[in-house]
């Protein structure tokens, strides 16, 4: 049994499918994805069914393009220009798939192969135990009665910096942002979201979260994997830290990672591209 983690698909479920032949995906294999299986590309339907029918196989966190379908299914926000999600709303399993996507996690972590998964990233000022409490709040209202009020209140980029005491809707807020929209903050865990490039697009007394020590430094051995950023083009550079995202749906390619022997693995994108990650307006999905 192998088990492979695959960064953003959005959609592009033709790759998706060549990349697993590649690698000769069995049955016996595990297939992790690290959130934004839908949109901007052309098979977000065939993605989700084909990711749900794996069942037990198939371990995913959400990311910000996968709330931003929620929300809209929920009825708390519009379609965006760029959106390729009606296929998803139109189809007639789309209670059943859509119902399996809101019971998804915000955060993974297998202790004993010490890996931790999320889409966007895990703030300094958080250690991975404190992550993984954090990540279950929002995972219970998503998966609560009160999701729909959950996404009513999910668009934001206020409050911008942790702090223990905060309450309500602008905790959850602020979770769900470090999880699924982050790239760069300050080692206190501020935001900015005004920044989308590659590590020199960087604002002033900003970083990317993954270049600060480790809040406990008796994890620093805990490899994390991640998603989100294409135009880092799946280099972090920094130590047990894996970027996944290398901008399939833009023209560039669809990468999994093998985590026995964290080897990759990758595909060239053969799907039509609307956008330039230059204009991806994505920070606004969850705004």
């Amino acid at each position: 049994m192998a088990i492979y983690a695959v960064g953003d698909i959005q959609g592009c479920y033709q790759e998706l499918r060549l990349l697993l032949q590649q690698v000769q995906f069995s049955e016996s294999d595990q297939l992790w994805v690290a959130g934004d299986l839908v949109n901007r590309g052309p098979q977000s339907l065939e993605t989700l069914r084909f990711i749900k029918a794996l069942g037990p196989r198939a371990t995913c966190v959400l990311g910000n393009h996968d709330l931003h379908l929620l929300a809209v299914y929920f009825g708390a926000t519009h379609h965006k220009r760029s959106d390729t999600l009606t296929p998803i709303l139109q189809a007639p399993d789309k209670h059943e798939l859509l119902t399996w996507l809101r019971k998804q996690k915000l955060m993974v972590y297998d202790k004993h192969a010490k890996v931790a998964m999320v889409h966007a990233g895990i703030p300094p000022c958080w250690s991975i135990s404190k992550a993984q409490k954090r990540a279950k709040e929002v995972e219970k209202v998503l998966d609560s009665t009160l999701a729909g009020e959950f996404f009513n209140h999910m668009y934001g980029n206020q409050p911008n910096t942790w702090s223990p005491h905060h309450q309500g809707w602008n905790r959850l807020r602020l979770i769900t942002n470090y999880f699924t929209r982050m790239r760069f903050c300050t080692v206190e865990g501020k935001l900015d979201f005004s920044a989308k490039g590659d590590l020199d697009s960087q604002p002033h007394g900003h970083k990317p979260w993954f270049q600060f020590p480790r809040k406990d430094p008796n994890e620093q051995d805990i490899r994390i994997l991640f998603g989100h950023w294409a135009a880092l083009e799946g280099e972090a550079n920094a130590k047990n830290v894996f970027a996944l995202d290398t901008g399939c749906v833009w023209g560039g390619k669809l990468t999994t990672l093998r985590l026995d022997d964290m080897q990759l693995f990758s595909t060239p994108s053969i799907t039509a591209k609307p956008l330039s990650p230059e204009t991806n307006n994505d920070t606004k999905v969850t705004e």
